[in-house]
Formats: structure tokens, C-alpha cells, sequence
């Protein structure tokens, strides 16, 4: 096998975790970050996404070698996107070259002792490169990383499949691998962040995750999907659009029809669902949905066997799920929650956060759907732990709401521009998307529904009671679930949760 050298500015494949091999740029990393221990590796920048990470030497091809090859084993969209980045990339180099006079830039390098691998073409690729650049150092970071980068390590990769914690797109939260949780609870904001693990796995990531998601290699395992409301639909859409077989069943039938004519496969009934599929998953909307899909006749239940795998992603109560979690295991199955925090938007994006409590096992086998439909997921443990979790998120988020509504009503009240009160609101700490298109929905009178003003009543409710139980006072939780009960008599129930708005002005 011949010896390729890589520098700074070769264009090459690399590979991460369970994602396909994805065309990237040698670029120079950040004077602070060190390189992680052990094997030689290089820094990377991905085309079409805003990800960096050190990839280890094995884990690099050179790009045009491979280029077919790799373009024969992918055929998502970002994938595609993605290479026509590098296409765009090299025809500005080519033109830049031209600017320069042309000639061969291979002799106006300033020799240096390149990082190597071993590979069986021995293709130099150094003609790709701007002269101006440098061979690869741990200085002299390139600006434009500097401006999107912190500073760690990545872990390395191997063409194999790698264990889920280490996808360096999609982060995956496991509790149980830090001895400190509050580590594990990082927000992931919209630049780039680093996130450290106490298993030595150190990534750098993006916010968006679409960005990556085209590159996702679908599970092999059939997909059931049971409730095609506001949050499932875009759940199903975007399983299938990364490659997944599914099969869709819902309450009302025609609902189907479009995911059908999107390649999915249609079940009868629940059990039939069941029994075509390894892991079913359930959006419905409340707990008594989520139980009568489970128990009623032509029921989850009837079709679970041992090894089948059901995922419960209603937001529901703990005694709902326990009480599911039992009759699932019972039979031999295999269960899960993974309720989402989100919006019918976030859910068309691909851009939910899934928490998930249960059967390890399942949320493992379940990576490839949970980067999908998300763009971070959390393991918290046993079956229990995400319903109160994401109850608690939905309670803050419910009692938020309602206060957002009060102000605006007020500014209102005594004389205030709601525009301005608004304006000043998305200047200060309290600024944020979620602010910003509620507001600007309720100055506008839109208030189609991106996630059910009845919903979150439901969750409201559900937090109050769970609170009762705990003995633990939810004042706060209260006089919102009031003023949502009081908008529901107003018949808006059907409208988007901002439509608490009108609660006050009735």
C-alpha cells in the first residue's frame, strides 16, 4: 500500500460513528485545542454542515479516489448538498488559480514532515490546496474556524459502526455514563458547543442537525409509527425521508394517504402494525389515547410478542407509562418512552429534543429514528423518568406562556404599544425564538396550532397532580392551568397554545 500525505486544505472523506463517510477539508485547528491522546489524527471541517472534529488517520480517504465509491453508498439529500459544496469548492480554487498565473503549486510548498496513511492509491492531492496555505500544525488556526469553534478533542471513528455515544452530530445524553449529571444537562446552543462526556468522548457539534440529517444510515429494523397528529406526521415524514421502512396506522384512516404516496406501508390496526414491525412507536394525546391504543381490541398488546420493541412518545403521567411498561414486558416485550419537547415546526425539521427512559437496549436500536426526527435525545434512566421530566419542561413552558399573554394584555391595558413591549422583550435576557413567533402570531390573530392550547392544559393538569403526589406546592402551575381552563371555555381548544391570549381579553 503507498503512503498518502495529508495538509492543511486536502479535501477528504471521514468517518464518524454510524454516519456514511462525509467529505471534509483538512483545516488548521485553534491555537487551545489540543490534540486528543493516543492515535495521529488530523482536523476537519465538513462541507455543508458547520462541524469540525479530529478524525484519526484510519478514518481519512483521500476524496477524489473515493469519490465514486462513496457517492454509490449514499444517496441522501445533505449528502448530495454536501458534495456539490466541494464541487463549488474546487471550481473556485481552480479559478483563483488561473487568477494567480496557474502552474503547478506542489513546488511552493515549504516542506514539512506531513501526518501520513496508509492507502492503495498513491494519488497526491496537494494540487487541491491554496499555496498560500500551510502544512498542518497546531497553530495558525484559520479564522473563520476560530469565529465557530470551541476547544476539545473529538473522538476517533472507525468505518465500522461505532456505540451511539460516540455520533458526533447527533448527542446523545446517558446519565448513567457520568458520575455527575448536571454534566450531562449542557444546553446545546445555536453556535457551536463542546460536549464532554466522562467516557473520554469529546464532540463538537451544531445546534442543527439538519444539516447532517441526509447522511444518517437507517436502521435496518422495520418501523412501526401509531398517530399521525401535529408531532407524528412530521415524525413519519422525516423517517421516511431518511430511509426508513415504516408502517403507519391512525384513528382516522385518510390521514395515511399521504405518507403512503411517500413510500410507507400501511397497517390495519394497531396489533397488525405490531406484528409486521421490530420497534413500533405511538404519538396519541393524552392518557387515556395512549392506554386504549395499548388495551383496546385490535390493541399494541394483542400484537407484542417477545423481542418486539414499543416506544411510547405521548407525554403522559408515570403511572400511564408504568402501568404500559408492564403489560409490554409481560408479554416479552420490549419498552421504551421517548416523550418530545417541541412544536409541529420543530417536528417538520427534524429538530426535537427526545427524552427517553426505560430499556437501554431499545434506545439504542432507536439512534438511527431519534437523529431523524431530533436533534439531541436524553436517557434518564427507568421507565417514569421522562414522563416527569417532560411534564415539568411543559408546565414551565404552559405557565410561561400564559405570563407572556398577561403582559401583552396589560401593556395593552394601560396605554403600552404591544409592538413596543414586544421589541423590548426580544432585546433582554428573555429573547428568543419561542417569544419572538408567539408574540408576533398573537399580534397577527394567527393562532393555528403548532402544539395544542388543549395539550397543554392536559400537561398543566398532569404537573399539578404530580406535584400533589410529591407534596410539593405548584402555585405558579396552578393560576395558569386557570387561565387555559378559562380559554378552553372560550372555545379555543383546538387553537395553538398562544391562544391563551384570549383568555384575557374576553
Amino acid at each position: 500500500m503507498a503512503t498518502v500525505h495529508l495538509r492543511i486544505g486536502d479535501l477528504v472523506w471521514g468517518k464518524l460513528g454510524r454516519y456514511p463517510p462525509w467529505p471534509g477539508k483538512v483545516v488548521s485547528p485553534p491555537k487551545d485545542l489540543k490534540k486528543p491522546r493516543g492515535k495521529k489524527c488530523h482536523f476537519v471541517k465538513f462541507f455543508g454542515t458547520e462541524d469540525h472534529a479530529w478524525i484519526k488517520v484510519e478514518q481519512l480517504k483521500p476524496y477524489h479516489p473515493h469519490k465514486e465509491e462513496m457517492i454509490k453508498i449514499n444517496k441522501g439529500k445533505r449528502f448530495q448538498q454536501a458534495v456539490d459544496a466541494v464541487e463549488d469548492f474546487l471550481k473556485k480554487a481552480k479559478g483563483k488559480e488561473q487568477v494567480r498565473g496557474g502552474g503547478d503549486s506542489k513546488g511552493k510548498k515549504t516542506p514539512s514532515k506531513p501526518l501520513k496513511i496508509l492507502e492503495e492509491d498513491d494519488e497526491d492531492l496537494s494540487a487541491l490546496k491554496d499555496p498560500s496555505e500551510k502544512d498542518l500544525t497546531d497553530s495558525d488556526p484559520e479564522p473563520s474556524t476560530l469565529e465557530r469553534l470551541g476547544a476539545a478533542p473529538g473522538s476517533g471513528f472507525k468505518w465500522e459502526s461505532s456505540p451511539v455515544k460516540d455520533d458526533p452530530h447527533f448527542h446523545h445524553f446517558l446519565l448513567s455514563q457520568s458520575e455527575k449529571p448536571a454534566s450531562s444537562m449542557e444546553p446545546i446552543s445555536k453556535r457551536l458547543k463542546i460536549i464532554e462526556e466522562d467516557t473520554g468522548s469529546t464532540s463538537i457539534q451544531a445546534a442543527d442537525s439538519t444539516a447532517i440529517n441526509g447522511s444518517i444510515t437507517p436502521t435496518d429494523k422495520r418501523i412501526g409509527f401509531l398517530g399521525l397528529g401535529l408531532m407524528g406526521s412530521g415524525i413519519v415524514s422525516n423517517l421516511l425521508k431518511m430511509g426508513h421502512v415504516v408502517t403507519v396506522w391512525n384513528r382516522t384512516a385518510e390521514k395515511c394517504d399521504l405518507f403512503i404516496q411517500e413510500g410507507a406501508r400501511l397497517g390495519r390496526t394497531p396489533a397488525e402494525v405490531v406484528s409486521m414491525c421490530d420497534i413500533t412507536f405511538s404519538c396519541v394525546s393524552d392518557p387515556k389515547a395512549a392506554r386504549d391504543l395499548v388495551l383496546g381490541p385490535s390493541g399494541v398488546l394483542q400484537g407484542i410478542r417477545p423481542g418486539k420493541c414499543y416506544v411510547e412518545m405521548s407525554t403522559v403521567d408515570p403511572e400511564t407509562i408504568t402501568e404500559l411498561s408492564q403489560v409490554i414486558t409481560s408479554r416479552g416485550g420490549r419498552f421504551l418512552e421517548a416523550p418530545v419537547a417541541g412544536s409541529q415546526q420543530l417536528s417538520n425539521e427534524g429538530m426535537l429534543v427526545i427524552l427517553a427512559a426505560g430499556d437501554r437496549t431499545v434506545y439504542e436500536d432507536c439512534s438511527s429514528c431519534f437523529q431523524a426526527m431530533g436533534k439531541t435525545s436524553f436517557f434518564l434512566g427507568e421507565a417514569g423518568n421522562a414522563a416527569r421530566m417532560m411534564l415539568i419542561l411543559n408546565m414551565v413552558q404552559g405557565s410561561f406562556m400564559a405570563t407572556i399573554a398577561e403582559g401583552l394584555t396589560l401593556a395593552q391595558a394601560t396605554g403600552q404599544s404591544q409592538q413596543t413591549f414586544l421589541d423590548i422583550l426580544c432585546q433582554g435576557q428573555m429573547a428568543s425564538t419561542f417569544v419572538d413567533q408567539k408574540c408576533q402570531n398573537i399580534l397577527q390573530g394567527n393562532f393555528k396550532p403548532d402544539y395544542y392550547l388543549k395539550h397543554i392544559q392536559k400537561d398543566l393538569r398532569l404537573a399539578i397532580s404530580m406535584g400533589d403526589m410529591a407534596n410539593h406546592p405548584t402555585p405558579m402551575a396552578a393560576a395558569a392551568n386557570e387561565v387555559y381552563k378559562r380559554a378552553k371555555a372560550l372555545d379555543q381548544s383546538d387553537n395553538d397554545m398562544s391562544a391563551v391570549y384570549r383568555a384575557y381579553i374576553h
